[in-house]
């Protein structure tokens, strides 16, 4: 499958600092237990069932340590692994492979635990016109990472930060005085090329968005039926977006109501971490049998 490139500039800042984080001012462990000429390979491995993301960083954080390193990839992002499939390798010097593998199997883990969750969602709803979009609760520093695991595990992406969308939510509204007042100012001070997102708790905030011209409404925390008769009122104008609350359990009938999307927040901020392993084996002479 085809996914946005990460910036190789923010690759390297994120790492950097993780492993700044990690390391400090020397990994006390390993430098004691090896003698520093130690060579062998690592085998990142899939402890259970998951969706692939992030396997670009994972090499990028060994190599960090070590660009000597050689990283071959059995599995690439987006695709299905079952237990005890072989996700990565990784050959060279064990010392910085001993280093890194925290860091590198903490983003790997992440990102795959990510797009795992995301991939249950998209299938729940297969069928219906709905997709299955992130949100900004993300890890702080790591929302590149998070919203890219998405796109793996099949979803889409909600704007990426305050800076490249809009959308009025209730404490705007509250505080301009309105959902139309709110769309208004807005729609009065933003680039045309923005479009207008506002999100209503009720079939009365909607028709205040419809009159003010908004772009598209997001349905926050409404009950089925009521979603339901939110898009027949639309009537395929602008997307009708569905948000909070949107469980496993709930998302098929939320997408049958007829919206257009459904944002969860739970993709990125409740994902569990996938179980992978980095099982290191030394070489010390003849052939190493590679699973």
């Amino acid at each position: 499958m085809q996914l946005p490139r990460i910036l190789p500039e923010v690759l390297g800042d994120l790492i950097r600092t993780a492993l700044a984080e990690d390391i400090g001012p020397g990994d006390v462990t390993t430098g004691a237990a090896l003698r520093g000429n130690e060579t062998g390979h690592a085998f990142a491995t899939a402890k259970e069932e998951l969706v692939v993301a992030g396997t670009a960083i994972f090499g990028e954080v060994f190599h960090a340590l070590d660009p000597a390193l050689t990283f071959i990839l059995r599995k690439q992002d987006g695709e299905k692994a079952a237990e005890g499939e072989i996700l990565a390798e990784i050959s060279g010097a064990l010392a910085p492979i001993l280093t890194a593998e925290r860091v590198a199997l903490n983003l790997l883990q992440r990102m795959c635990g990510i797009a795992a969750l995301t991939r249950r969602y998209v299938d729940r709803i297969a069928g219906t016109q709905a997709k299955i979009l992130d949100t900004r609760k993300t890890a702080p520093g790591l929302r590149i990472l998070d919203k890219y695991a998405v796109r793996a595990g099949g979803g889409s992406n909600h704007r990426f930060a305050l800076y490249d969308g809009v959308l009025i939510k209730d404490n705007h509204t509250a505080a301009a005085g309105g959902v139309g007042e709110a769309v208004r100012r807005v729609r009065a001070r933003v680039p045309h090329t923005l479009k207008i997102e506002v999100e209503v708790r009720n079939l009365s905030e909607l028709e205040e968005a419809l009159v003010a011209g908004a772009d598209a409404v997001l349905l926050d925390n409404m009950g089925i039926p009521e979603m339901a008769e939110a898009v027949k009122r639309v009537a395929g104008r602008i997307p009708v977006e569905a948000s909070g609350n949107i469980t496993l359990e709930r998302v098929r009938e939320v997408a049958e109501t007829g919206v257009d999307l459904i944002s969860v927040g739970a993709l990125t901020h409740s994902a569990a971490a996938a179980d992978i392993s980095l099982n290191v084996v030394r070489v010390e002479r003849g052939t190493l049998q590679i699973p």
